[in-house]
């Protein structure tokens, strides 16, 4: 791919090829020609006998000179060029575009290429910049896994996973087959040709639930996106073949599919809500071919310049998990009131949207990691009153090395134009293997496994299983749960003790449940490592408790892990209270 300062070395290259062909050709003729024009030539130190002229100290004409000049602007034409159609094609705006090619000069060239990927740099005061890293390392996977008589870059998945990154889940079907049409598309079973469904959580600009369908008709591996779900429906054009619920019922003919409109879906339980949305898909098909904006700047700002700014509200939750010895994976959870957000009418459904920037950065002041993103809130307009004091929760989990941090999240009112800060002083906590340790404590409001492909990925998921966690409020008071409501607990342990005989740990878990007021255990349970059936040195423990267990007041949950092995214990514990 292009980099900034390759035309030197096009420069040499070219002009070195170019000199070696001019020498070539010259010798050749001067052995066609008599004597008497060899004396007309400028004087010059012979050649050894037997040995050739050095092609590079042969004089240029100007004509040649010219030539040289006009391939050399050519070649460096080709260049940016290609910059411009192929490197950045999908993520330069029209404006950049447009002046890019009113440029005069290679210097201006390189500047406005240099300030392109400055502009969009997330962390401006380092050398990395990872927008642009992670732009080419987009485009090499695309070219890796999306090529199918194309290059991988112009194919449509392409396109989206260089715009847009990785999916946050994609249903595929590589060799189509058997399909069993959901209500909104007319139910029913059919054959499809190959197809996938990319699902976004939410896009910037766009929206939430972004879904991209790409079929095969071709079956040939150029995955197209499309607006019509009904196209990957292999047998559309076969009579009477793949009938919708509403043709099985005799109550709509195969006829009725074609009677114009965006999809060719045919008259079913769901067509009138499905009619509605057309010009919202193609309001959305419009916006994922335009190119993703440059996010948060604004927001970037209040950080650089350490700006203090409280008209926001927000609490913020850091919990650690051990990747491997040096990496510790750090979510940070934002948790914003209804309240204190701004709601806007948009077609009879109140929304609320919030931007977030995080910077982490060493002591030093280099920084080690950002993040940036947008939190959306739908509520009926009729029940924006009852839910004020719930609450919209983010959640980012970055890797970081063991060490001293400082974090500063800034969050933004998009509607209201307000901004609130929050900074804090983090130690990423050491968990070397000489030491049985522990992760953070989660207790989280919900608690689930995910999809075999989906673990590890996707918000609020850590390793196979998605954990939403409770967030205290920045006042000190606990973190509540109502009485109709699950209480659930997450931990990990670390480095356990491994017996050289049975090459298994040996261990007991005792949980704890204290009422404060009266410093009286209300639940005690203990477990072993044998009960628990394969566990190596890392164990995870997730529990589940029903508040209505408990009666109105505040507790203390305290997991101790006693390593019978190693003779070492582990024993952190939160409070939470139960309204």
């Amino acid at each position: 791919m292009f980099q900034v300062g390759f035309k030197r070395y096009l420069l040499s290259s070219s002009l070195v090829l170019s000199l070696f062909g001019l020498g070539v050709s010259a010798a050749a003729q001067q052995d066609a020609k008599p004597a008497a024009t060899d004396q007309a030539a400028p004087a010059t130190a012979p050649a050894p006998t037997g040995q050739a002229a050095d092609p590079l100290k042969r004089p240029i004409s100007d004509k040649q000179k010219k030539e040289n000049s006009k391939a050399l602007k050519q070649e460096l034409s080709k260049t940016y060029k290609k910059w411009l159609d192929e490197d950045v094609v999908y993520i330069i705006s029209d404006e950049e575009r447009k002046a890019f090619k009113q440029l005069s000069n290679d210097e201006e060239r390189d500047q406005f290429i240099e300030a392109f990927w400055q502009r969009r740099d997330p962390t401006p005061d380092t050398e990395e910049n990872e927008f642009k890293e992670e732009h080419y390392r987009r485009i090499e996977y695309a070219n890796e896994h999306f090529a199918a008589g194309i290059p991988g870059w112009k194919s449509d998945r392409g396109r989206m996973y260089i715009m847009y990154g990785p999916a946050d889940e994609i249903e595929s079907h590589p060799s189509g087959g058997t399909y069993e049409r959901p209500i909104e598309e007319g139910g029913g079973e059919t054959s499809t040709f190959p197809f996938e469904e990319w699902r976004y959580r939410y896009i910037e600009g766009i929206g939430q639930e972004v879904m991209i369908e790409f079929v095969d008709t071709c079956m040939c591996g150029d995955y197209h996106m499309t607006l019509d779900r009904s196209e990957k429906d292999a047998l559309l054009h076969t009579p009477n073949g793949g009938a919708t619920l509403y043709e099985q019922m005799g109550m709509a003919t195969k006829a009725q599919r074609f009677s114009g409109g965006l999809e060719n879906l045919g008259p079913g339980p769901d067509s009138a809500s499905q009619a509605s949305k057309e010009f919202d898909r193609l309001e959305r098909y419009a916006k994922l071919s335009a190119p993703p904006p440059v996010k948060f700047k604004d927001l970037e700002e209040v950080v650089s310049h350490k700006i203090s700014v409280n008209l926001m509200p927000f609490d913020v939750l850091v919990d650690f998990v051990k990747v491997t010895g040096e990496t510790v994976l750090v979510p940070f959870t934002v948790q914003l009131k209804n309240r204190d957000i701004t709601f806007v009418n948009k077609e009879g459904v109140q929304r609320g949207v919030v931007n977030i920037f995080g910077r982490v950065t060493t002591l030093s002041g280099h920084i080690a990691q950002t993040f940036e993103d947008t939190v959306q809130a739908d509520i009926p307009a009729e029940l924006l009153a009852k839910s004020a004091e719930n609450s919209q929760v983010y959640w980012k989990a970055v890797p970081l090395r063991t060490g001293r941090y400082r974090v500063d999240i800034v969050v933004k009112d998009v509607n209201g134009d307000r901004v609130g800060t929050w900074s804090k002083g983090i130690q990423v906590p050491d968990y070397s293997d000489d030491r049985l340790d522990a992760s953070s404590l989660i207790v989280a409001d919900l608690m689930e496994p995910v999809a075999a492909k989906n673990v590890g990925t996707g918000s609020f998921v850590i390793g196979a299983t998605k954990v939403r966690p409770r967030v205290p409020p920045a006042d000190g008071k606990p973190i509540s749960f109502k009485r109709n409501q699950k209480l659930n607990f997450w931990m990990q342990v670390y480095n356990l003790g491994v017996d050289d005989k049975t090459h298994k740990p040996s261990a007991t878990v005792e949980y704890n449940v204290v009422n404060t007021a009266t410093n009286k255990p209300v639940i005690h349970s203990i477990e072993s490592t044998e009960q628990m059936g394969n566990v190596g040195d890392q164990m995870t423990l997730q529990k589940t408790l029903s508040a209505a267990n408990l009666d109105p007041g505040i507790y203390r949950i305290q997991i101790k892990v006693n390593d019978n092995i190693s003779k070492q214990m582990v024993d952190p514990s939160v409070t939470f209270a139960v309204e």
